[in-house]
């Protein structure tokens, strides 16, 4: 009988790694199916396998992604204990750090990662995560960037001109439309330059600013040559879910290098955190437009209110929508009604990043204009509605180096032929920026 309780004591001994193994392994297995509140609950029911490496390994990856960060980021420290250069471990541990809010030992691990010259899909991500600690820390930090950009491309419609010189006006009928006023298709060099900085003065509270410069040129018919600059500045102030933001701005845009036409902007925005997922926000703006030389008949007033919504999913290409509303009323400033309209605006953006350095982005974009009195020369109200359709696609060559290409396409309808167009825009931009 002595003898029997002995080798039933081996034999349980000689199978308990087999088990330990099996646990592990059925916890590998439900993380690859993306089950990871599952395996979770599996490393629970086994609590007298933490500290086996593999379990822990493991478990620490599934309590993180089920929203345990403590005790993952207990369980991957044991493991990173034993296996020291194990870049998974120290990028899994990392993640645990940054969801805790340890922002400076996240930092340190992932720095250290990124100093191990990982595969190009390790350092994407690791960098990823560290643009998002600065991004925090800027709420009790000071932080400043800068970048610049510099494309080329095609315009197919440089001057938003009609398709055809020989339309047919109300009152006028059949008429000839200046040259200059007649589609014009060129191809472009574009250059963009920017900076901004963040300087907090409470918990919660920051002063942010930025500027930004821009000069688009043509091949030809340098008239209609653009350049624009910008400041712009506020106050975010940050309470639990709900995010305050309040700010002014100031742009000037050239065109053929002389002034057309300033924006003086005050606006306020607020939005509110729902879930992990999804965040809603609403706007007030308002502004003046001043122009310069014979089109300051085009004088303006701008006061306007926007809805928003952004949906942000948690998987493997980290999908995006955003939908956003906006109503606003432009009332001239020199008297002319037929120069005065509403405008209802609707858009939507969905976002995504199938691999660690790609992103792609299209939306979709309606604009309709209804002016308040008729035309003092052809006697008609104006109506127009605007269609854009965009598609971008963008890939990190470094942490600070982007490449980016883009596509536009933009319709104007309206019931006066005049201000009938579509647009057609193609580019390539390179960016660099400071982090």
């Amino acid at each position: 009988m002595k003898r029997f309780a002995i080798l039933t004591a081996l034999l349980l001994l000689a199978a308990a790694p087999a088990a330990f193994a099996a646990s592990a392994d059925e916890m590998r297995a439900l993380l690859n199916r993306g089950d990871a509140a599952a395996a979770y609950a599996l490393g629970k029911k086994n609590p007298e396998q933490l500290g086996r490496p593999a379990f822990d390994f493991f478990f620490g990856i599934a309590a993180i992604d089920s929203g345990h960060a403590g005790e993952g980021v207990l369980a991957l420290e044991r493991y990173v204990s034993h296996f020291p250069d194990s870049q998974q471990a120290r990028l899994e541990l990392a993640r645990g750090y940054f969801i805790l809010g340890e922002n400076q030992r996240a930092r340190e691990e992932f720095t250290g990662v990124l100093n191990t010259r990982p595969p190009a899909a390790v350092a994407a991500n690791a960098e990823r995560y560290l643009d998002a600690i600065r991004a925090r820390e800027s709420r009790y930090r000071t932080t400043s960037g800068a970048y610049i950009e510099v494309g080329f491309g095609y315009d197919s419609n440089i001057n938003s001109g009609v398709t055809n010189s020989s339309i047919n006006l109300p009152i006028f009928g059949a008429v000839n439309v200046n040259e200059s006023g007649v589609r014009m298709d060129r191809r472009f060099l574009q250059t963009t330059a920017g900076a901004n900085l963040s300087v907090p003065l409470a918990p919660g509270i920051a002063m942010f600013g930025s500027i930004s410069g821009d000069i688009k040129s043509h091949e030809a018919n340098k008239e209609f040559d653009q350049t624009n600059v910008g400041a712009g500045g506020g106050l975010r102030i940050i309470d639990e879910k709900n995010v305050y933001h309040l700010s002014a701005g100031y742009s000037s845009l050239g065109v053929d290098y002389r002034n057309f036409r300033d924006v003086a902007a005050l606006g306020a925005e607020v939005s509110r955190q729902l879930d992990e997922v999804q965040l809603v926000s609403t706007s007030l703006q308002y502004a003046t437009l001043t122009h310069a030389g014979s089109n300051a008949v085009r004088d303006s007033v701008i006061k306007g209110a926007g809805l928003g919504y952004r949906l942000a999913l948690i998987g493997p290409w980290r999908p995006a929508l955003s939908l956003n509303a906006n109503y606003s009323v432009e009332d001239n400033r020199r008297g002319r009604d037929d120069l005065a309209r509403d405008i209802y605006a609707l858009r939507g953006i969905i976002a995504v990043s199938p691999a660690p350095r790609w992103a792609f982005s299209g939306g979709i974009g309606v604009q309709f204009s209804n002016y308040e009195a008729p035309d003092a020369l052809l006697q008609t109200t104006r109506r127009d509605q605007y269609f854009g359709i965009d598609f971008s696609a963008s890939y990190a060559i470094k942490r600070n180096l982007t490449v980016r290409g883009e596509v536009t396409t933009t319709k104007n309808h309206s019931n006066v032929e005049l201000y009938k167009f579509r647009r057609d825009l193609a580019a390539i931009k390179v960016r660099y920026e400071t982090k």
